[in-house]
């Protein structure tokens, strides 16, 4: 959402950003990134929810503090409530925009993997906020047709605001480094963290990448967490090859990541943003809502050792990828921002 913010700002448009504060500890350095200047209203102010029993709690608190203490959030009820993606916050959001009589706008409508375990809950959630729309950002034709049936404007944005995101991304950065022999892990969602069993597979598959080249394996407060509590983490921080990093900025991330032979990664953000680069992607998930990359840099692993073990024989061979892609024109928060500014001033 922030190259969305971003623009609505630099027109000079009032804007009320409400952050949930599930991952607060990172907001500031994405601030930063983008050059948002909005001062944000926090409706969460604890610790990371990182848990299941947290998130169980968190969630129908913070729709009611939304609905119970709107003007303070929504200070002009004649607005429309943004919403991105498919997280709990994108449905607290929808929730009590449906709650308080306000029109409900969704930036990244219309994904699906068609599979309600994977990802897990996110498929779900997708669907919720599908119902609560009013207005479908959808980023291309396919998550266009996905969105047929339900009762709202859909808005076809070519592809996803992840675009103007990268593009802001490498023009932060001063010097994108040279190809090093290292990979780049990334793993957070629910369905690999929550499961002991599918965690372990997941480390002796990262073991196996380390006995190959150096991993830095850029670790989230929850996944941290699980790999404590199944008693793997230890284990990852005594392998010598494997560098254990807390969770970054995103230029940063991107930074680090043009700078690798791979990255292995079950977010689908991530997806997305490295299908634009072109480095090798080794997805780890069964199923994924996104079409970017897949057949093309974006393996689809399904958790398959031997087609991981491929994947990176092949990612360390490969020479000759350029550090600068060339990201398409086209830009989605221009869209947005503009159809916004079309609605609001009816």
């Amino acid at each position: 959402m922030a190259p969305v913010i971003r623009q609505w700002e630099e027109a000079g448009r009032p804007i009320s950003l409400v952050m949930t504060g599930q991952h607060r500890n990172t907001v500031d350095t994405l601030f930063a990134d983008f050059g948002i200047r909005a001062q944000p209203r926090y409706v969460y102010e604890g610790p990371e929810i990182n848990g299941i029993a947290r998130m169980a709690l968190w969630l129908p608190r913070i729709i009611w503090r939304m609905v119970w203490h709107a003007d303070t959030y929504f200070p002009s009820r004649r607005g429309i409530i943004v919403v991105h993606g498919d997280t709990f916050s994108t449905l607290a959001g929808s929730l009590a925009g449906k709650l308080l009589g306000m029109k409900v706008a969704h930036v990244e409508a219309g994904l699906r993997s068609y599979n309600i375990f994977h990802p897990f809950p996110e498929e779900l959630t997708r669907l919720a906020v599908f119902h609560l729309s009013d207005i479908a950002f959808c980023p291309g034709e396919w998550a266009m047709r996905n969105m047929e049936g339900y009762r709202c404007e859909r808005i076809n944005t070519g592809m996803n605001t992840i675009v103007d995101s990268v593009k802001i991304a490498l023009e932060n950065s001063v010097e994108i480094p040279p190809k090093d022999s290292y990979g780049v892990i990334s793993i957070h969602r629910f369905e690999n963290i929550f499961s002991a069993k599918r965690l372990r597979q997941i480390v002796e598959m990262l073991e196996y990448a380390a006995s190959q080249c150096r991993l830095i394996f850029v670790l989230h407060p929850a996944t941290e967490k699980r790999l404590r509590h199944n008693k793997l983490f230890e284990r990852l921080k005594q392998n010598a090859n494997i560098q254990l990093k807390p969770r970054m900025g995103y230029t940063e991330f991107i930074r680090l990541a043009m700078g690798a032979r791979f990255v292995v990664t079950d977010g689908g953000s991530n997806q997305e943003e490295l299908a634009l680069t072109g480095i090798p992607v080794y997805l780890m998930r069964k199923a994924t809502e996104r079409q970017e990359g897949l057949k093309k840099n974006i393996l689809l692993g399904k958790y398959n050792f031997n087609a991981f073990k491929s994947f990176i024989h092949q990612s360390l061979q490969e020479t000759g990828r350029s550090n600068t892609p060339k990201l398409p024109e086209i830009s989605p928060a221009s869209i947005i921002c503009d159809k916004l500014a079309l609605y609001l001033s009816t």
